[in-house]
């Protein structure tokens, strides 16, 4: 069976921008060097992923900081994805972890559920599975898909769990509701299960579903 859990920095790019979104990238460009957290990070993004700049994976790293030195959350993350890639700078997974758990502790699921991989791999980390399900989870509980696979993942082996084919089913199910990959995978878990305990798995992924959505509009009124 093939599952695996990995941190991955996506990669992309557009066009040349229009002569009104040079314009908006020049005031981007201004509101960033004034010291705006929020636009420092957008800058930092637009250069990562060549986003209406020249991609300079650099000068990227150089605007997250910039704002994740101002506690901006999003900036946190993709400083943490920069350092566990070496993408415009040299690889440090205790950098990266550094930063995940700084986003993660103020509740942002992608942080946790990467934190939760840290911890899985021993990567930044002293390797600890029981830690990595507490981030998995807390991330899952946020409707996060990554987490959700990683946790089934965890269930399926029995790594910081009980062995569970029904939880890891479930997890997974739900995982594959929003990602075509994790649902491809659940039809290689299938082949582990009975009739029986495939038909546990669906029934208890809708009792999850359940449960994370009434935890995501509790969490939406505490604010």
């Amino acid at each position: 069976m093939v599952l695996g859990v990995l941190v991955l920095l996506p990669l992309g790019s557009l066009a040349a921008p229009t002569p009104e979104e040079a314009k908006k990238i020049q005031n981007l460009k201004l509101l960033a060097e004034q010291g705006n957290a929020n636009a420092q990070y957008a800058l930092g993004y637009g250069l990562l992923m060549g986003q209406g700049l020249a991609k300079d994976q650099v000068e990227a790293v150089k605007w997250f900081r910039k704002a994740a030195d101002q506690d901006n959350v999003p900036a946190q993350v993709y400083l943490g994805l920069c350092y566990s890639n070496g993408a415009g700078v040299a690889k440090d997974e205790v950098a990266a972890v550094k930063w995940f758990r700084k986003a993660a502790d103020q509740g942002n699921a992608d942080a946790q559920a990467a934190l939760g991989v840290c911890y899985n791999k021993g990567e930044g980390v002293n390797q600890d599975d029981a830690e990595a399900i507490k981030w998995h989870q807390k991330a899952a509980d946020q409707g996060n898909a990554k987490a959700q696979y990683n946790l089934g993942l965890q269930y399926f082996l029995g790594h910081g769990v009980p062995k569970n084919l029904v939880e890891a089913y479930a997890y997974i199910n739900l995982a594959g509701i929003s990602n075509e990959e994790y649902r491809k995978q659940l039809g290689v878990l299938e082949k582990y299960l009975t009739p029986e305990d495939r038909l546990k798995g669906q029934q208890r992924a809708k009792v999850l579903q359940k449960e994370i959505e009434a935890k995501i509009v509790a969490a939406k009124a505490g604010k």
